[in-house]
């Protein structure tokens, strides 16, 4: 199987590369100048191609990209914390998703896997099922809505195969130093204070070793339609900083309530698993 991967030297995308080799496949990935300095890869498994911006090409370029190509995996997207929800490069994004898909058609691509979001979803106090009703309420979300939406019809138009993966909230190694967890262990490790809001936020915590597995489980499944990639389990915010706190024995340095809590933000976001079976 030919597999062409984007985002790989992204945080989930390193560990969906990482997943694909540990099985034994070859990939082929999308990738700026310098990327082997960025990720570990497999020398004897890893091809790449390189641009400066794979959300610039057009249909044509994916074409010639894909020829061979048998699975794509766009785990690719602008994803810079603090900016990511707002940003206009969302829509440079969505563009550049569908050249992709035009050009993946053209090749005779049979399969293609997108990442999505969890916030696409109406949020409820009860589990998400991968059915549930879809409310995006940032420029992010519409537009990796607006993704699935347009490419679950094209590719079911043209006969390709679509998995499509809402991811929930995800931590682990390569992780931002901006996100929630690192930023606990630095301040920690430092014995500096930890000002928090409530913590009385519930969310589904998953793990991003897990959520590649997952995620290459289903891309190597005949799965179609929209997945979640979730544990299936609540954690309130508190819960999961109480647990870092003790790996240092220092539950003294956070101050939860000493930022006000966000009113937009959901007090509630866990899923409904769906299950791909093993490779």
């Amino acid at each position: 199987m030919a597999i062409l991967l984007t985002g790989a030297t992204g945080f989930v995308g390193r560990h969906i590369l990482a997943q694909l080799q540990r099985r034994g496949h070859g990939v082929t990935i999308v990738a700026r100048p310098g990327w082997q300095e960025r990720i570990a890869f497999e020398p004897e498994l890893t091809q790449a191609v390189e641009t400066d911006d794979l959300f610039a090409q057009d249909a044509d370029w994916w074409r010639g990209v894909l020829a061979e190509g048998d699975l794509v995996i766009h785990a690719a997207w602008y994803a810079e914390p603090g900016a990511y929800l707002t940003s206009g490069k969302n829509l440079d994004c969505l563009s550049g998703t569908l050249a992709l898909a035009k050009g993946a058609t053209a090749a005779g691509v049979g399969r293609v896997v997108g990442l999505g979001t969890c916030i696409e979803y109406e949020m409820a106090e009860h589990p998400l099922s991968s059915d549930a009703p879809l409310t995006p309420t940032t420029p992010y979300a519409a537009a990796k809505l607006s993704a699935f939406h347009t490419l679950q019809q094209w590719f079911g138009q043209e006969g390709v195969s679509f998995l499509w993966c809402r991811l929930f909230h995800l931590y682990g190694p390569g992780e931002h130093a901006k996100r929630l967890v690192p930023f606990l262990h630095d301040r920690l490790k430092a014995g500096a204070a930890v000002e928090l809001t409530s913590g009385t936020q519930i969310r589904d915590f998953i793990d991003v070793e897990t959520a590649a597995r997952r995620i290459v489980d289903g891309a190597l499944s005949d799965v179609q339609g929209a997945a979640n990639i979730c544990t299936g389990q609540g954690r309130t915010v508190r819960a999961l900083a109480e647990e870092i706190a003790d790996q240092y024995g220092r539950r003294d340095l956070l101050r939860f309530g000493a930022r006000a809590d966000n009113l937009v933000d959901p007090p509630c976001i866990v899923g409904v698993p769906t299950e791909f079976g093993a490779d």
